[in-house]
C-alpha cells in the first residue's frame, strides 16, 4: 500500500500562513466595502447584526449614477483598446521575436523605454494631436492614445520565444507565409499570453479615469470611473450608497479576472522561459 502524503514541512507551513495572511489583508477591505453596501443609508453597520439587509442602495446607486450608459461606454472603449493592443502587440512581438533585421535590439530597447514613461507626461502632446485630428470629445480620444502598448509587445515577444522554431519551420515547408504562421501556429499556442494581455488591458481601461477626464467633456461619453467620481461628489457622506456604487463598478472586472485567472497565471509564468 502506498504511504500517505507526508505532513507539511515547517517552511511550507510558514509559506501557507504568509499567503493566508496576505489574502486576508487584501480581501478585508473588499469585504468591508461589500458589507457596507447593504447597510441602511441612515444607519451604520450595526444594523446588519439585526438582519436589516437591503438591496435598496444598489437600486438607488444604479439610477442616480446613470451607470447603464457608463457601462456601455467603458465596455466599448475597453474592448476596442484591447483588440487594438492584441493585434499590434502580436505583430510587433512576433517581428521582434523571430524576424532578423538591422536595429532589432535597438527597437526593443525603445519599446522597453516606453514602459518607464508615465502617460501623464505625454498628455499635452497627445491632447494637441487629438485636437488637430478633431478627435476631442469622441470615442477616438478614449481609444487611440492607448491602442499600442509596450508592455503587450514585450509580453508576446517573450512568449513567442518559448515556442519551438521547428513548428514554424514545419508550417513554412507546408507553404505557409509569415502571417499564416502567426495566425495558425503562434497565436493558438500563445493563448495564455493573449488572455494575460486581454485581462491587463481590459481591466486597465475599465479603471481608467485620466483619459475620460482630460479628453472628454460630453456627458454621453462618461465612463464607469468618471460616473463613479461624479457620484462620489454628490453622495460624499452617504457611505452605504457609495459602497454600493463602488461594488457595481468593481464586480464586472472581478468576475472577468476570476474567469481567466488560470490562463493569466500560465501566461505570466511562461513569459520568463526561453528555449
Amino acid at each position: 500500500m502506498s504511504k500517505p502524503n507526508p505532513s507539511l514541512k515547517s517552511g511550507d507551513v510558514l509559506s501557507l500562513v504568509v499567503l493566508l495572511l496576505g489574502a486576508f489583508i487584501v480581501l478585508l477591505p473588499l469585504f468591508v466595502v461589500f458589507l457596507t453596501s447593504f447597510a441602511p443609508t441612515v444607519a451604520s453597520l450595526e444594523n446588519l447584526s439585526k438582519n436589516k439587509w437591503s438591496l435598496a442602495n444598489y437600486r438607488v446607486a444604479w439610477q442616480q449614477g446613470k451607470f447603464l450608459l457608463a457601462f456601455a461606454n467603458s465596455t466599448l472603449v475597453a474592448i476596442a483598446v484591447t483588440a487594438f493592443q492584441i493585434v499590434t502587440s502580436a505583430l510587433a512581438g512576433y517581428a521582434l521575436a523571430r524576424l532578423k533585421f538591422r536595429g532589432r535590439q535597438a527597437l526593443l530597447l525603445v519599446v522597453l523605454a516606453t514602459l518607464v514613461i508615465p502617460f501623464q507626461l505625454l498628455v499635452i502632446p497627445i491632447f494637441l494631436i487629438l485636437k488637430w485630428g478633431h478627435l476631442i470629445n469622441t470615442y477616438g480620444a478614449l481609444i487611440l492614445p492607448t491602442a499600442v502598448n509596450g508592455f503587450g509587445i514585450f509580453l508576446l515577444r517573450q512568449y513567442f520565444q518559448t515556442i519551438p522554431v521547428e513548428l514554424e519551420e514545419a508550417a513554412a515547408v507546408d507553404g505557409a507565409n509569415r502571417l499564416q504562421i502567426l495566425w495558425r501556429v503562434m497565436l493558438p499556442l500563445a493563448r495564455p499570453a493573449l488572455v494575460t494581455l486581454f485581462l491587463f488591458t481590459f481591466i486597465g481601461e475599465w479603471n481608467d479615469l485620466f483619459k475620460p477626464l482630460v479628453f472628454t467633456t460630453r456627458p454621453e461619453l462618461r465612463t464607469v470611473q468618471l460616473a463613479l467620481a461624479e457620484f462620489q461628489e454628490q453622495f460624499t457622506n452617504n457611505w452605504p450608497l457609495m459602497m454600493a456604487a463602488v461594488t457595481i463598478a468593481t464586480v464586472p472586472v472581478m468576475v472577468l479576472f476570476l474567469i481567466g485567472q488560470r490562463q493569466f497565471i500560465q501566461g505570466i509564468a511562461a513569459t520568463g522561459i526561453k528555449n
